[in-house]
């Protein structure tokens, strides 16, 4: 265990600011083609004149289209390599102001024209992808902090506003921090961390994005743009925040965000431990949260994971990270080494090297060369369930024909259970057929081998289109109730089609 040190220093290099996608499209993306799983929506050229009448920028060239109408969809990296999408936008609107995006909104609403929100388009079930074709809206330039109050902790933010910038803002320039820290925070922006649902690598610190949600500002298809929430606890009917955070989309295009903060953390401790039993593990976890002061980061990885990444032999590792007042991590830590008296104490320096690497992304590129298919598939479920959980999702997509491994980490925790990570590598035959059979039927095994040991569908990564159709299992007769909302505020369906499981008026996604 270390002893307590001072953060002031932000701790990774900049990024682009800008969408980063992996990997190139074959031939050039002006030649892509859209792969054919769904009715592709043209723009009329009278709806266009309008368009770009009422927005700073409305680009049709093919390959600006193509180009944005992609994210990090594994199987979208993958049809890549024969410059196939899964869809193609006719035409990328990019607004300046919330009143563009609610003009673009009212002009397709009219025309009967399919909507995509985009920005940092990191996401990995293809939630950002035009499925249906239509307008790609590129939130980009809806990028910037518009205020901070000190005095309550709270930021306002626009949506395009890329998270390593918006961070590094918050912290060099106004000494808080709103704490979300996902992986892809170099790469995705805050609304689409509120548009997924997304976590943050501290999430038992500060919670996950829907808990760092003050209000919102949202366009509907009708253009009529939403201000909710604002007041702390207010006790007005449901809470709207909620309605609009996980929604992909599908419901409304968030235009604004104020988010919590918090000061930013004046100290650290680190420590490690090892386990015989990755039960025992999680177990340990869990009499760590009932206690009511969880570090900001307890992530258990299974002996595969832990051997492949710091060589820890059969044990599975846990690693804990905090920071924030002092009085708070130093008790956080009091904590732990009560909790953790009899495991084995294993080197706080590995919290350091998983520092050194957390935001780095595997690179899709040297995946695909190798002839691999892979994925991730991080879900949820209560302290009760999640050894069963850990077993049979571990054994399901192992038994599935080319898998060359399984394996899982535990990554954010909370009091009543906590979120496993499953990575799965497998290697098919080198064509497309066979590879994408191989993904889906792990994607099958894994997500049924979860869904009946009674976990949850996702934790962060959200539905997009690779989830969808597990939906229906997942959600039961209240799917009927989220279609209800969509037809509600949607009655066109423009918004985000093919995603989330709901159906569409532009047909249906012929996959998988």
């Amino acid at each position: 265990m270390s002893t307590p040190t001072k953060t002031t220093d932000f701790p990774i290099p900049l990024g682009p600011g800008a969408p980063v996608i992996p990997v190139d499209l074959a031939g050039g993306a002006g030649a892509a083609r859209a792969r054919g799983i769904a009715n592709s929506v043209a723009v009329p050229d009278a709806v266009l004149d309008r368009l770009r009448a009422a927005c700073a920028k409305v680009d049709t060239d093919a390959a600006t289209c193509a180009e944005t109408s992609r994210d990090w969809w594994a199987l979208g990296l993958r049809w890549a390599r024969d410059g196939k999408l899964a869809g193609v936008a006719a035409a990328v609107a990019r607004p300046r102001t919330a009143a563009q995006v609610a003009a673009v909104l009212r002009i397709c609403n009219d025309a009967r024209v399919p909507v995509t929100a985009v920005a940092g388009r990191s996401g990995v079930c293809g939630a950002s992808v035009p499925v249906f074709g239509g307008v790609l809206l590129d939130l980009c330039d809806l990028s910037g902090i518009v205020s901070v109050d000190d005095t309550s902790l709270v930021v306002d933010v626009l949506p395009g506003t890329f998270g390593d910038y918006f961070e590094h803002e918050l912290r060099t320039k106004h000494g808080v921090t709103v704490g979300h820290w996902p992986q892809s925070i170099a790469l995705s922006t805050v609304g689409g961390w509120i548009a997924c649902r997304g976590a943050g690598q501290l999430s038992n610190r500060y919670g996950k994005i829907e808990d760092m949600v003050v209000g919102l500002d949202v366009a509907l298809a009708d253009g009529t743009i939403l201000r909710t929430g604002g007041a702390p606890r207010a006790a007005v009917g449901p809470d709207l925040n909620q309605l609009f955070v996980g929604s992909e989309g599908t419901l409304g295009i968030i235009v604004g965000c104020r988010l919590r903060l918090h000061p930013a953390p004046a100290a650290e401790r680190r420590g490690a431990w090892a386990f015989r039993s990755f039960a025992d593990a999680l177990d340990a976890c869990r009499r760590v949260l009932r206690r009511g002061l969880p570090p900001a980061v307890l992530r258990l990885y299974d002996a595969h994971e832990a051997n492949h990444k710091y060589q820890t032999g059969d044990r599975h590792l846990l690693l804990a990270l905090d920071e924030g007042d002092r009085a708070v991590v130093d008790a956080s830590f009091a904590i732990l080494a009560d909790e953790l008296a009899s495991a084995e104490k294993a080197d706080p320096e590995l919290v350091g090297k998983w520092m050194g690497h957390r935001n780095e992304v595997a690179s899709p590129t040297k995946l695909l060369e190798g002839g691999l298919a892979w994925d991730t598939m991080e879900v949820t479920g209560s302290w009760r369930a999640l050894p069963e959980i850990y077993e049979r999702t571990v054994a399901a997509v192992r038994a599935v024909k080319h898998t060359l491994v399984c394996s899982a980490h535990q990554s954010h925790a909370y009091t009543d259970g906590a979120c496993l990570y499953f990575t799965f590598v497998g290697r098919p035959p080198d064509d497309d057929g066979a590879w994408e059979a191989y993904y889906n039927a792990a994607w099958t095994a894994g997500t049924h081998a979860v869904l009946a040991a009674g976990g949850n569908l996702s934790h962060h990564h959200g539905v997009g289109m690779n989830r969808a159709r597990f939906m229906r299992e997942a959600l039961g007769p209240a799917l009927g109730t989220l279609v209800a909302v969509k037809n509600a505020l949607d009655p066109n369906g423009i918004l985000n089609p093919g995603k989330l499981g709901l159906p569409s008026s532009f047909g249906r996604v012929d996959w998988p």
